[in-house]
């Protein structure tokens, strides 16, 4: 194994790490900043009103974005198994 090859299956792995969660994160971002924004101007400091809107849109966006992950996750699996050959030389 090259430090070539090394490279780019590091470069893949991230690349499927940011494909497969940053929906889920920038959706949980959006949602805080809204959330942040109507308390500041509500003067509302209530723990719960930041956790639940969150989770909500989390869960929503997993349920909605988890055919296309799981896709991206098995299409990056397959490649991994099938370049084992060209790791072990």
């Amino acid at each position: 194994m090259t430090v070539e090859l090394l490279n780019q299956i590091s470069r893949q792995t991230f690349e499927t790490i940011m494909l497969v969660g940053g929906p889920v994160l920038l959706v949980s971002l959006v949602v805080g900043i809204f959330i942040s924004i109507f308390q500041a101007v509500t003067q509302l400091q209530e723990m719960t009103m930041t956790f639940v809107p969150k989770i909500i849109a989390v869960f929503l966006t997993i349920m909605v974005a988890l055919p296309w992950m799981v896709k991206v996750l098995l299409e990056f699996t397959r490649n991994i198994f099938l370049n084992i050959p060209t790791y072990v030389n």
